[in-house]
This record gives structure tokens, sequence and C-alpha cells, in this order.
């Protein structure tokens, strides 16, 4: 019912909108008709995505190809297509942030939809699957450092979304009125919300993995509560991992999936967040030596795609 009713929609907003240039400004493109900050043409980029924060990540992932087809790089977004056991896979770093995700997702969306001659939407679209693959924070004491969690809904405390027109599910409305009434959110900060991920992606490359909720902030130190100043009053921490709702909870702190999961709404993408926890806030370990983790976690899901 959901796949026909985002054909329904998808339908109407090309009939809507195919005929209708975008302009130089909202639709900002290089010289070679690639998008302005990732580099990317339809052709570049594989059905398969692969989304890591750290650049040097990006190599992580592709030096198990068989062979490389694309490279380009441009500030801190860096890609790679190649084959892997016959598979085309597409590998971005992004960056740290939502914003910098809003920039990934927004301009995969443009290189795969819109033709770079017309700046009209395409007739057919595609539906790319997306998967992050990152490093995150534990904030329940039983989550153990160098764990693989995986993130079945995302709760956005950055606001990126409501710039957006989304249309939430149930359960999403409900987790977001819940967490707002138990938590005491304070009315000054962005409107929290939530976002599930794909179920397909989930049963096919984390089914073995913790799941919950991984709440995405718009900083590293005040938004995660992290107090290097006196002036830090808010309890984030302990706001969130007293949050429960049914079974789900706050498993971990990243700085990306909600824009992942929320744009992947907007545009119709199947999104994941798969992430190695490199730290538990709850208990105050944490492990320096992760890279080997890290690169279990790629080889698995490079196994499970």
């Amino acid at each position: 019912r959901n796949i026909k009713l985002y054909q329904r929609k998808l339908t109407f907003y090309f009939s809507c909108m195919e005929k209708s240039p975008f302009s130089t400004t909202d639709l900002v493109l290089n010289n070679n008709g690639s998008v302005y900050h990732l580099n990317l043409k339809n052709e570049h980029i594989a059905d398969t995505v692969l989304l890591v924060g750290d650049q040097n990540r990006v190599k992580q992932i592709s030096r198990y190809f068989d062979a490389i087809e694309y490279h380009t790089e441009n500030r801190e977004f860096i890609t790679e297509t190649g084959l892997y056991k016959g598979k085309r896979i597409t590998a971005i770093s992004t960056g740290i942030g939502t914003d910098n995700v809003d920039i990934v997702m927004n301009e995969l969306f443009a290189a795969t939809h819109i033709s770079p001659e017309t700046r009209c939407l395409n007739t057919e679209s595609r539906k790319l699957k997306i998967i992050r693959i990152g490093t995150s924070g534990a904030l329940q004491p039983e989550i153990t450092l160098g764990s693989f969690v995986v993130s079945e809904y995302g709760l956005g405390l950055d606001g990126l979304l409501h710039y957006y027109t989304v249309d939430f599910d149930k359960i999403e409305t409900e987790l977001s009125g819940a967490f707002s009434k138990q938590t005491d959110w304070p009315e000054k900060l962005a409107q929290p919300y939530f976002c599930g991920g794909s179920s397909n992606l989930h049963a096919k490359i984390a089914h073995d993995m913790q799941t919950g909720i991984t709440a995405s902030g718009t900083g590293f130190y005040g938004p995660q509560g992290r107090n290097l100043t006196s002036k830090n009053t808010l309890d984030v921490q302990g706001k969130l991992a007293s949050f429960r709702y049914s079974s789900l909870k706050v498993n971990n702190f990243d700085m990306e999936t909600s824009a992942l999961y929320g744009l992947g709404k907007v545009f119709g993408f199947e999104c994941l967040t798969v992430n190695v926890i490199i730290a538990n806030r709850a208990t105050k370990d944490y492990i320096d030596e992760y890279h080997i983790a890290v690169n279990n976690l790629i080889k698995t899901v490079l196994e499970r795609i």
C-alpha cells in the first residue's frame, strides 16, 4: 500500500513539475552538468549507495571493490563507484552533520531525477537504497563497545525536516508526541521528529544487530549533553536515555540519521543506518582503536547488500 501511495504521489509530482525547469539558483550545476557539491551525474551513481561521514572510509569500502569505475572529490564529499562481487555500489563521504546530509540527499535526487540539459524532472524515477555506515555513542549501559547498532527510527533534534513537507505515519507521530511529553522537551528548541528506516534493508542487512532509536543532534558538544562549560543547562543525555515507547528506547547518538531517514521519505529512497559503538555515555567508556570494528561492519554490509 505504501509503495502504491508513493507511486501515485510521484506520478502527480512529475505531472506538475516535469515541464517546469528548475532555475539556475535552485538547481546549481557545474559546467559539465554534474550537481554542484557532489560533482555527480546520473550515470555515476549506483542503485545502492553507502554513506560514511569520514572521507577516509570511502577508501575503506572501495578497497574491497573488484574494479573502480568512477572517482571524484570536492571539499568533504568524496565518491567512488565500482563493482563488488558483480554488484554495482557507490560510496560517498558526507562529512559531519544533518546539514551535510541535506546537501547529499538533495543532490543525489537531483542527479538521478532531473535532466541537466532541460532542468526538468525525468519521466522515469530511481529508488535508491542508501545505507549509512558510521560510529556512534551509546546511551544505554548494556550496549557494549564495538557492537553494531541499527537505527529502527531516527529521532531528529535538529529541526531540518521542518523545512520539508513530510507524511509521517501513525507510529512516528505517536513517538514524537510521547517523546515531547515524557521528556518535557523545551519549546524554545526545535520540535523533535521521528522517521523510520527501511524495514527491507533492516531485514536484509541488520537482522541480527541491536535495534532501537538513534537520536541526531545539531552539534557534538552542547546538543549531545557534553558539558565543557557551566553554561550548558539542559540534561540532553538524561532525557534521551530515560525515554520509553513500548519496547523502544533511544540506544545511541549520532549527527546524521534523522536527516537521512526524513529526506529518504521526501525523495522516496530506502534508507538505513548501522553504527559501530565506540563510546558508552552511560558508563563513560571509550575505545581509541575502533577501526577494526568499523572495517568488520563494512565487510558485513558489503556481504549482505
